[in-house]
């Protein structure tokens, strides 16, 4: 059960972080989860683990590192099109 609300709270950081940046609506489920638990582990790893916490990631921290992850991710991919 603990890797299923990993998954769900990573998509919903994920959804987060879309919808924050506006790339939100070109991303799907799975590219949600990715953005939000490698986004996650960034935000961390760079903020550290403060604030209110869900399947142990801090929210904000994720929040910030998913929304940097979207950013660079989607830079790069709008500079190769």
């Amino acid at each position: 059960m603990g890797i299923i609300w990993s998954l769900i709270v990573g998509a919903i950081i994920g959804l987060i972080a879309g919808a924050i940046t506006g790339k939100g609506n070109s991303m799907g489920w799975i590219a949600n989860i990715v953005a939000g638990l490698v986004g996650s582990a960034l935000g961390q790893t760079l903020l550290g683990s403060w604030g209110p916490s869900l399947a142990g990631m801090a929210l904000v921290p994720s929040i910030i590192g998913a929304v940097i992850l979207v950013l660079i991710v989607s830079f790069f991919l709008g500079r190769s099109k």
